[in-house]
């Protein structure tokens, strides 16, 4: 176990976690919300330090991230536990080993190991992803300390629950995130998530704030979040906070605790894309749709094709110095 760095002390050896944005308060020996971060004597421990339980080279679209490195490859890490309890979670049996099971598995790795990995792999980006991030942000923040040093690059896949203070700390070896945004209906996160809807649009509008550039992603769930007016207030949102920001609507299939939907269909997703286009965001994309054209990058002014994609695949990509060929348009992102 490792200290915790973001916590307060409560009278009566109570603390408060102060890493994500539910601010758990706890009472000596009962841990939080994600199952991994417990009061001890009136401290705060992480019980997944150096524990990760996945360790893979990933292309950095798999992320998915379409404007960081195209063709990157990335280090993904991840440890055991989350802070939400979505019904449809894609990687459950990590996720809420510790909420299902009262396990917490993985292999001792310490964060001078992870980036000697990155190294030995020719990785230009570490990915915080499978689960979520910010349970296990002490482990994070000194693998992206040192992976700084390295001119890597850090990114974050996750659920958008950090809190300020976690965020605020990170946000200089933060390059860029993926943050899930799984509905735009506040008793949705509830039912189906154990989270809030405001936390979330809260932390891409501090990233952004702060510099770190950020795509959203949305799972298309049949009957639950793919109502056109939830597309429309969706694609609102990331427009106001910037129209460049890129947004991937995923496609959904079976899984995990919610298994009574169907898949979402192709022409879903085709339609949602439309929403978002529709509502001024320059760069919309389907996920788990290989061949779809809305895998590809076109110019927000031209509409020249800019990155040719089939799956997690670049065939071309015609972006010269992040601008477009044929008109010289700007597009917004992290490029070579």
């Amino acid at each position: 176990m490792k200290e915790a760095r973001l916590y307060q002390v409560l009278e009566n050896k109570k603390v408060q976690c102060n890493t994500c944005a539910h601010y758990c308060i706890l009472d000596p020996g009962k841990a939080g919300i994600c199952g991994v971060r417990k009061n001890q004597d009136g401290r705060l421990f992480s019980l997944v330090y150096g524990k990760a339980i996945a360790l893979h080279a990933d292309p950095i679209e798999k992320k998915p991230l379409f404007h960081l490195f195209p063709g990157a490859r990335a280090l993904s890490i991840a440890t055991v536990g989350c802070n939400m309890r979505c019904d449809h979670c894609q990687n459950a049996d990590i996720s809420q080993m510790p909420r299902d099971r009262g396990e917490i598995h993985g292999q001792e790795l310490s964060p001078e190991a992870v980036v000697n990995q990155a190294v030995l792999e020719h990785c230009e980006v570490i990915a915080y992803t499978y689960t979520e991030p910010t349970i296990y942000w002490d482990y994070a923040f000194d693998i992206s300390e040192l992976a700084s040093k390295k001119n890597i690059l850090n990114v974050f896949v996750t659920n958008g629950y950090l809190s300020k203070e976690s965020l605020a700390a990170i946000a200089p070896y933060l390059t860029a995130a993926n943050v899930d945004l799984k509905t735009y209906l506040d008793d949705t996160y509830k039912k189906v998530c154990g989270a809030r809807l405001s936390p979330v649009l809260n932390t891409i509008e501090r990233m952004r704030s702060l510099g770190i550039w950020v795509e959203v992603t949305t799972l298309l769930i049949p009957g639950l979040n793919d109502s056109r007016d939830e597309l429309k207030q969706i694609a609102g949102f990331i427009a106001d906070v910037d129209p460049g920001m890129p947004w991937h609507i995923s496609g959904f299939y079976p899984t995990y605790r919610m298994t009574n939907r169907p898949p979402t269909s192709p022409d879903s997703l085709q339609k949602a894309r439309k929403v978002g286009l529709d509502a001024g965001v320059h760069y919309v994309y389907t996920g788990n749709l290989p061949g779809d054209s809305g895998e590809s990058t076109f110019c927000s002014h031209c509409g020249c094709r800019l990155i040719h994609r089939m799956g997690y695949q670049i065939l071309e990509n015609r972006l010269q110095a992040g601008h477009c060929p044929q008109c010289g348009e700007k597009v917004p992102g992290v490029w070579k």
